[in-house]
């Protein structure tokens, strides 16, 4: 390692072609590379060029080691969500989440409708739902759901009803305040008329949460007291909601202005820098931080043209 403080010069990338392509700085000042990979990218690019903890980058065969920097990729985490799918017997609307309930103890609940989802989770889900309505049917038209799982999602004409909501992930799992925002959805899906048209009759807010113990929502057990105890059900059937932050954060792994700490003309301007993410969606949040820097950038050069 080089005793002179290290500095950002140029970007290396690689096209859709394989070809490798380099935009280096022109000889000013003010010129710096600015990162935006998102909270999973600018770590780990950060440390493929050597800047990171040198015990991790020399345990992967990193050279040369540019910066011994501990608090890249440090501090990473995640919103954790339960979700609940009701299968609806008339086809809804295609809607992304649009709004957003905030409870007293900060869960947030989303809701959306016809979301699409990977082949494989769509036949585990249905599997779950026609084994929950041959369970609560006795008509005839029962016949109906006891076609193949490939014919019945071939032939189906159906629409579902997703109602997502995650926790901030803090220092450890909230499983009781999960615990309550999943009797809130157990309450909307048992006793609000409104959702009475997207669910099949006779099935129960308790039969829709057994479904969602079969889908692979995770690789975590199940128990047979998730049904009957909503703590229990929240820690089997968590997962991410992908909305990753920390790795690159102010104040220890960048300052104020999104510059890395011990590099010059090179900062970081993304999800990464977040102490915690966003309760709902961060997009909302990263444009306007981008939005804040690029303007401070600008205001910056502007002062340096006129001294």
């Amino acid at each position: 390692m080089s005793s002179q403080r290290p500095k950002a010069y140029k970007v290396i990338l690689q096209d859709a072609n394989g070809v490798f392509r380099k935009v280096g700085l022109t000889n000013n000042p003010m010129n710096e590379v600015i990162l935006s990979a998102g909270a999973m990218g600018s770590p780990h690019l950060l440390m493929l060029r050597g800047v990171g903890p040198m015990p991790h980058l020399v345990a992967h065969g990193i050279k040369p080691v540019v910066l011994d920097h501990p608090m890249i990729g440090q501090g990473m985490g995640d919103n954790p969500m339960n979700p609940v799918i009701i299968p609806s017997p008339t086809p809804v609307e295609t809607s992304t989440i649009q709004s957003v309930g905030i409870t007293k103890f900060d869960s947030y609940i989303e809701g959306g409708s016809n979301v699409s989802l990977s082949y494989d989770l769509t036949r585990r889900f249905f599997d779950g739902v026609l084994n929950l309505l041959n369970e609560t049917s006795h008509t005839a038209s029962t016949k109906f759901f006891t076609q193949s799982i490939a014919d019945f999602l071939k032939s189906l004409d159906i629409g579902f009803k997703v109602m997502g909501w995650s926790k901030k992930l803090l220092d450890r799992l909230q499983e009781v305040t999960w615990s309550f925002g999943t009797r809130i959805q157990t309450i909307i899906l048992r006793d609000l008329n409104a959702f009475s048209k997207y669910k099949y009759p006779g099935v129960t807010a308790r039969e829709l949460l057994n479904v969602m113990l079969g889908l692979p929502t995770n690789l975590r057990p199940r128990h047979v007291t998730s049904t009957f105890n909503l703590k229990q059900y929240c820690i089997d059937t968590v997962m991410s909601i992908w909305h990753y932050h920390g790795g690159c954060q102010v104040g220890s792994a960048v300052d104020k202005n999104y510059k890395v700490l011990g590099i010059d003309a090179l900062r970081v301007i993304d999800g990464s820098t977040f102490l915690k993410s966003p309760g709902t969606n961060p997009q909302a949040t990263v444009m306007m931080l981008g939005r804040y820097m690029g303007q401070k950038i600008l205001q910056e050069r502007a002062v340096f043209h006129q001294n």
